[in-house]
């Protein structure tokens, strides 16, 4: 009997050229395979020539390290761990830009998470990153759940809070002082000859920054011996219709303020487009101020008088010292920048 046909061998594809290792790099480059690791690990530790050769050797053979094996070996993942409040707010978006920049120049990846205002989201979130062998994390602001410090320590990971300073020098923190902020935007419509004064804010429940910049505002008042008529305060999202809305419901009211501080740009321009559909002139009949002196504000007709804040400075500070930190250097665990107003067209005495 014939013997049964048989399907015809299919043949075994294999990789056309063997992954490069670094071994490789090393010969391309002329170095030792430890330099190659040092390039790749600890960058700043070789000249910048040697390093150009390694990295350029590493390009052309498309050269990828085995990141777990690295890992394992260093106990460092090279990432850093960012959980913001929200990615929705722009000026959140700019300070993790400025991190990732400087980041990335020593070597490590940002990794990006958003606890939307909810602290116990946010400790959550921390726990799955460090779990997941992020090295070090950048927090939003001064006030936290407990339970964040206490895993931060268990993991014996280094963080830094941003956008604030903590008065208590507990926590390690680079920012500004959000209450003298506007404290002093408020003391300067009070020069202007305004005494009654309204407040449009984010709400304060998980936002240090909103409960203490409001705090500011009062603190200013209380020096000139007036009060906040809380008629005349609103809180809302941090967006340009909800601030619009808010402005609105100030206006509305029997006796409405001559003035308005806005805890930042984006409350700033919603009262300013508020102001002008109900045809409140700015700064004849309304002055506002805002915080963070954006492009936003800058651009309005009035321009508006804002608080400069260290948008990207803190970004950058915050890089610095975690770097420094996870490769033994010395570095400062607290840093305050300075704040300034920026006066525009948007304030003016009120109307006699």
């Amino acid at each position: 009997m014939p013997s049964p046909s048989r399907p015809p061998a299919v043949p075994v594809l294999r990789e056309a050229r063997a992954r490069a290792g670094a071994k490789d790099v090393a010969q391309l480059a002329g170095v030792s395979t430890a330099t190659v690791s040092r390039a790749l690990n600890n960058p700043e530790q070789l000249d910048p020539q040697t390093l150009r050769r390694v990295m350029e050797a590493v390009e052309k053979l498309r050269y990828v390290p085995h990141a777990t094996a690295r890992s394992l070996r260093s106990q460092r993942s090279r990432m850093v761990g960012a959980v913001v409040p929200s990615f929705d707010y722009a000026l959140y978006a700019r300070t993790t830009s400025a991190l990732q920049q400087r980041l990335d120049a020593r070597g490590y990846a940002l990794v990006l998470a958003e606890h939307h205002y909810d602290l116990a989201v946010e400790a959550r979130i921390a726990a799955q990153l460090a779990q997941r062998g992020v090295d070090a994390f950048v927090f939003v602001g001064v006030d936290h759940d407990p339970a964040l410090f206490a895993l931060l320590e268990d993991y014996g990971r280094p963080y830094v809070l941003t956008w604030g300073t903590d008065p208590a020098r507990r926590h390690p923190s680079i920012g500004f002082d959000n209450q003298a902020a506007t404290r002093e935007i408020t003391r300067h419509l009070i020069s202007l000859g305004h005494r009654r004064i309204g407040l449009l804010s984010a709400p304060v429940e998980g936002n240090d920054r909103a409960r203490t910049r409001g705090a500011g505002v009062r603190e200013a008042l209380a020096e000139a011996g007036l009060l906040l008529d809380e008629r005349c305060v609103q809180y809302a999202p941090i967006a340009l219709g909800a601030a619009e809305e808010g402005m609105a419901r100030i206006l509305a009211q029997d006796r409405p303020p001559t003035a308005v501080v806005a805890t930042n740009d984006v409350f700033a321009v919603g009262a300013m487009m508020a102001c002008r559909k109900a045809g409140v002139r700015i700064p004849e009949d309304m002055s506002i101020t805002g915080v963070d002196n954006t492009d936003l504000g800058a651009t309005q007709t009035p321009g508006l008088t804002s608080i400069s804040t260290p948008i990207t400075q803190i970004g950058h500070a915050a890089a610095a010292q975690l770097i420094a930190r996870l490769d033994g250097q010395e570095h400062a665990l607290f840093q305050s920048f300075p704040i300034e107003i920026v006066h525009r067209g948007s304030t003016a005495p009120p109307r006699r």
